[in-house]
């Protein structure tokens, strides 16, 4: 699972009235809102920053209990005059039972509300779609990051990798990059947070803080960052506040 998806938003207020209105459909409550980010659960949207940027180029899945749900979530979007990424229907290619509705936010990153067999309502994000510069080159980053994190590698073709967790996903497809993304995975204690910082740096990859606590996020927050081969700011973490 992940433990938070965070992006970087152009006008704030507009992607959190963007987010409020489509999530809100699909029962998805905010559960944060402070004047640096906004948080449905695992998902959060913060201003962009002189050094932060906007994120493009994501996909993000958002997990419906019914197809109806997807109806509502597509139709709402339209009707708030937001802009249609496809409409609400089967799409087979991906799983006999799958039936998704896109829009688009505000910054045009693709945003899907999907049912389907085995989504988890236990889940706000069902799936991520990272688009990568090299998919070899992602491919052999995002495989260690699974190996600490709990995921497994379901499908490799040409045109797209994807990794299997407990009740979400994420794939990897060729493209102009995906910019200024983050995405965390929970760790069961310090150790496993070390062990991922430690694995991927010995693999060559761009070390983006190493393990320790920041309270700058709340008191028992202990992770630590690396960087993919585009960019992407990949975390791993602890609450320590649920022990």
């Amino acid at each position: 699972m992940f433990d938070h998806v965070g992006i970087r938003t152009a006008d704030r207020a507009a992607s959190q009235r963007f987010y409020e209105l489509v999530l809100g459909t699909l029962g998805i409550e905010l559960t944060a809102s402070k004047d640096w980010l906004a948080e449905w659960s695992e998902f959060a949207l913060s201003p962009v920053t002189p050094d932060k940027p906007a994120t493009r180029g994501l996909h993000l899945g958002f997990a419906a209990r019914s197809r109806e749900a997807v109806d509502a979530f597509w139709r709402a979007g339209i009707e708030a005059g937001y802009r249609d990424d496809g409409a609400p229907g089967p799409r087979p290619q991906y799983r006999a039972d799958y039936y998704g509705g896109f829009l688009l936010d505000p910054d045009g990153n693709s945003v899907e509300a999907v049912h389907h067999g085995a989504v988890d309502e236990r889940r706000v994000i069902d799936h991520l779609w990272i688009r990568v510069r090299s998919l070899p080159a992602a491919r052999a980053f995002w495989e260690l990051v699974a190996g600490q994190a709990g995921f497994e590698l379901a499908a490799a073709t040409s045109e797209r990798i994807q990794f299997r967790g407990d009740g979400s996903s994420f794939s990897l497809v060729p493209g102009p990059p995906t910019a200024h993304l983050h995405v965390a995975f929970p760790a069961a204690d310090r150790t496993a947070v070390a062990a991922f910082h430690r694995t991927l740096v010995a693999a060559g990859h761009p070390d983006n803080g190493g393990p320790g606590e920041r309270p700058e996020y709340h008191p028992g927050y202990y992770g630590a960052f690396v960087c993919d081969p585009d960019g992407t700011n990949v975390e791993m973490v602890v609450d320590e506040r649920e022990r």
